[in-house]
């Protein structure tokens, strides 16, 4: 008798097993929150991950809303602020988007605050632009006389840095809400808005931008906004055409947030992921001279989209969706061959009273496993989050770094793995969607019985660098020449 209730029993948990939907496990992330030293409730905005302080280790910077700018750095298994200098933290000017880049070409990224004291239109105090200088004092170029004739006092919500030339020499695109869209760069050694002359200066509801190899050779520029139709820039010799409608991605009635360039079909190309407001989101691949919306309809489901990453959280060799919503619980996909996408049921990092409003991944322990650090705030204070999945220890990871010819990190060049199960790119981020930007690292988990690997790098440029790889579970820098 007790032998068949044992049967029965196993039985039970046999079919509970069947029958539970795939990727239905509440512990896909652990909550490791703890490890932020002094995590208050705040308004938080954008994330970027850079090197701060030039220590060769990447940071989180995390923009404060009347709150302080911070710069979180890994330290003894904790992340702790490491910046205090008034003019990076800068308490009373608002900020809101982030993005690093080296724009000066000394082999450092500069950091571009984009701040925003008013909604839309003419705002009070401008932007920032951070460099470290040798004495390690802290100084924003647009406070420089010879860099005040262009400053930025329009209100904006997102910064990509673009090297529309592929040469090295970046420049960030500023995304204004009701004002003309702003391109910064270094011109005869003064910061120089080049929008206009590059036909980047139209007027729209700004709010997300991205950069890399969207449709050329070159690094174009894909901006979702709101109250009009999205710009897809074509990068013609540095000189940009606007040919969204031509690709059908204009999604003129959409409201834009969220963007990411993810390689939906494992295929080898860059695709779009676009989260709309209270809309439908988008999962753009382009076929036969046009971007088709291939999403499931619970991946297009409208929600309160805020941030979109596309990362191997797991190291599965699968890229996972991370949909950061304010006032709403997250969502969890997986993107399995074909382009088909699984939902991935979870609670750690659902966060259903959370007002999320930023969100970035960087591998910040070094341990070959993402961190995901969510800033929230917006319309109700609120501490910030740090997650990690739940990896296998069997599962394996590969990280490619390409730095440019300066040795800065190269954001918008596009890395391909390439072996016997798939041939998948990354971009470097050069600003991921709305006020964020990643790891300037091609991150990718191993697939079981993967084998014969390769990796490709295209530079900015478009020229390719091809090389094997015989060893799993390193970071890889590769200089450009």
């Amino acid at each position: 008798m007790k032998i068949k209730i044992n049967e029965y029993l196993k039985k039970i948990v046999v079919l509970f097993l069947l029958l539970t939907p795939n990727g239905l496990y509440a512990d896909f992330f652990e909550d490791i929150t703890n490890q932020i030293v002094d995590n208050p409730k705040r308004l938080s905005y954008g994330v970027s991950v850079t090197d701060v302080n030039q220590d060769g280790n990447f940071d989180f910077v995390v923009t404060g809303f009347g709150y302080f700018n911070l710069a979180l750095s890994y330290e003894d298994g904790k992340l702790i602020n490491i910046v205090k200098q008034k003019k990076f933290t800068d308490e009373f000017r608002r900020t809101i988007g982030v993005a690093a880049c080296d724009i000066d070409k000394d082999g450092y990224e500069e950091i571009y605050f984009l701040n925003t004291d008013t909604y839309s239109g003419t705002k009070k105090y401008s932007d920032r632009l951070i460099d470290l200088e040798k004495n390690n004092n802290y100084i924003d170029l647009f406070e420089i006389e010879k860099n005040q004739r262009d400053l930025n006092l329009t209100a904006g919500r997102s910064v990509v840095c673009v090297d529309r030339k592929g040469d090295g020499n970046y420049g960030v695109y500023v995304a204004n809400y009701g004002g003309p869209t702003r391109f910064y760069e270094i011109e005869d050694e003064s910061i120089k808005d080049k929008a206009q002359s590059l036909n980047l200066d139209n007027i729209t509801g700004g709010r997300a931008v991205v950069a890399g190899h969207i449709i050329s050779d070159k690094i174009d520029v894909f901006a979702a906004n709101e109250r009009g139709a999205n710009f897809l820039y074509e990068n013609n010799n540095g000189i940009f055409q606007d040919v969204a409608f031509d690709y059908r991605v204009d999604d003129e009635i959409q409201n834009g947030r969220g963007t990411a360039l993810s390689d939906i079909y494992y295929r080898g190309r860059l695709d779009i992921l676009s989260g709309n407001w209270l809309g439908y989101h988008r999962a753009w691949v382009l076929e036969n001279n046009e971007f088709k919306d291939i999403g499931n309809k619970d991946f297009d489901k409208p929600s309160r989209i805020r941030t979109i990453i596309s990362a191997d959280f797991d190291n599965d060799g699968f890229d996972e969706v991370f949909m950061n919503n304010i006032a709403e619980p997250n969502k969890l996909f997986r993107i399995k061959d074909d382009g088909k996408f699984e939902q991935i049921n979870f609670e750690v990092g659902l966060e259903a009273n959370g007002y999320g409003t930023g969100a970035a991944v960087a591998d910040i322990d070094n341990d070959g496993v993402l961190e995901l650090l969510v800033a929230r705030g917006e319309s109700k204070e609120q501490p910030l989050t740090l997650y990690k999945a739940k990896v296998n220890k069997e599962n394996k990871y590969l990280r490619i770094k390409p730095l440019n010819k300066y040795g800065a990190p190269a954001r918008g060049a596009t890395v391909t793995l390439i072996t016997n199960k798939r041939k998948h790119s990354k971009t470097i981020d050069a600003g991921s969607g709305y006020l964020c930007q990643m790891e300037p690292v091609a991150h990718y988990g191993i697939r079981k019985n993967e084998k014969n690997f390769k990796v490709e790098i295209k530079w900015t440029n478009g020229t390719k660098k091809l090389f094997n790889v015989s060893e799993l579970n390193q970071t890889i820098t590769i200089k450009q020449k």
